[in-house]
């Protein structure tokens, strides 16, 4: 008998299964909306805490990331909306994959 290895997972690498599951378009909007609103928020913070520091800091990055998130949220209104016109639910998948670098 030929014993086999396991694949063996990093220990620097961790994946935390944050939305699995079928969700109603009411409930998927509520789910999207918040994880994105959080996140818009998180940047916004950020950014008043750069310019806290220094009124002529450029903050160009958060805002391109600020308005790429706006845009998702966005596209993902839409195929919500799409499903709510056909009668469908929405199965959301949405895992975290977490590395530690040094």
């Amino acid at each position: 008998m030929e014993t086999q290895e396991l694949k063996k997972t990093k220990k620097n690498q961790k994946t935390i299964n944050l939305v699995d599951g079928t969700f109603t378009p009411s409930e998927a909007s509520d789910v999207i909306t918040a994880l994105i609103d959080e996140k818009i928020n998180f940047h916004k913070i950020q950014r008043l805490q750069i310019w806290e520091g220094n009124h002529k800091s450029k903050t160009h990055g958060l805002d391109n990331r600020i308005q790429e998130l706006q845009k998702e949220k966005e596209l993902a209104r839409d195929i919500i909306n799409e499903a709510r016109t056909k009668g469908c639910n929405l199965v959301i998948n949405g895992t975290l994959d977490l590395k530690y670098v040094q």
